[in-house]
């Protein structure tokens, strides 16, 4: 009865050894995961700045003045060019 009860709780503790180690091994791969993430986010929201300010940058007022006059011959009309309709 004794021996029986001694492998019962040896059983018990190395199920117990093997549940801590997979646990273990389980946490540092979701951490190197998680930190992968981050590392992929940071990335992204650098990539996002950049993309915002490129995108001020077009839609700046001065800037896209200057494209119209030399990329499409846009200027501004004379006065006497200007009729206003009712």
């Amino acid at each position: 009865m004794g021996a029986v009860f001694l492998l019962m709780l040896l059983a018990a503790v190395l199920g117990s050894a093997v549940g801590v180690v997979w646990t273990r091994h389980e946490s540092r791969v979701l951490f190197v995961s998680l930190t992968q993430l981050q590392n992929q986010r940071d990335e992204i929201n650098i990539e996002y700045g950049k993309l915002e300010l490129e995108q001020a940058t077009h839609a700046e007022p001065r800037r896209i003045d200057d494209e119209a006059r030399q990329k499409l011959a846009m200027f501004n009309p004379n006065p006497q060019d200007i009729r206003l309709l009712r």
